[in-house]
């Protein structure tokens, strides 16, 4: 008996990130890179955002961002607030309080150890307190411009529930991701997926339906859809 899979064509990614391109057009962007297209693009803006992201939903992220950059955004502005004084500013975050602390040490360390200027390098970004491959990622993609794949909750649950990888674990699913997606994709695969699987291929119910890759998606944990 024929399976739901056997009728599927080959998953073309280049097809399909072209159809989800535009697919998402309707939806707000992922937040660093509506940070970017804003003007906060440089690494050290970048990567606080991000770090104000961790645990905190888009929507709550960029405004918070924003209320800290009002006041201060460079490392040299930063390092003048205290912990407490970031903290009333960014308390809308998750883990707020930790946060706080994290980012000012960021501030001082870029000051002292890169003369304020946060380097394009993904060593020295990820040796920050609580800086993880994904906002480090993030950072050199959307700042630096330089090739690096981040992958978040929806990257993740995406490019598996297509059968494009197989992986339990985000991490795992970045080195095979390393691995299979053309380079050219490796910065656009986030901007494109954030937005897609919050709004499309949702974590419960996705919307199969109406889904611009259905003919080519395994479907692969999918019980039930729209």
């Amino acid at each position: 008996m024929p399976t739901k899979s056997d009728k599927k064509k080959p998953f073309d990614i280049d097809v399909a990130l072209d159809r989800i391109s535009d697919a998402v057009k309707p939806w707000p962007k992922a937040a660093m890179f509506e940070m970017a297209e804003n003007g906060y693009d440089t690494p050290f803006e970048q990567l606080v955002a991000c770090m104000i992201s961790i645990r905190t939903y888009d929507e709550v992220t960029i405004p918070t961002a924003l209320r800290l950059f009002e006041k201060a955004r460079t490392p040299q502005q930063i390092s003048k607030l205290s912990v407490e004084e970031i903290d009333s500013l960014i308390r809308t975050s998750t883990f707020h309080e930790r946060k706080a602390a994290q980012i000012r040490e960021l501030a001082m360390r870029v000051l002292d150890e890169y003369n304020g200027k946060l380097p394009c390098d993904a060593e020295i970004i990820q040796s920050f307190s609580g800086v993880g491959p994904k906002c480090a990622h993030l950072v050199l993609g959307v700042a630096c411009k330089e090739p690096f794949i981040s992958v978040d909750i929806h990257v993740h649950r995406v490019t598996n529930r297509w059968g494009y990888v197989q992986a339990m674990r985000p991490e795992k699913t970045m080195l095979e991701l390393e691995v299979k997606l053309p380079r050219v994709h490796w910065i656009d695969i986030n901007r494109l997926l954030v937005p897609f699987g919050k709004h499309i291929c949702t974590g419960s119910l996705p919307k199969c339906s109406t889904c611009p890759v259905l003919d080519m998606c395994q479907q692969v944990g999918v019980k039930a859809h729209r």
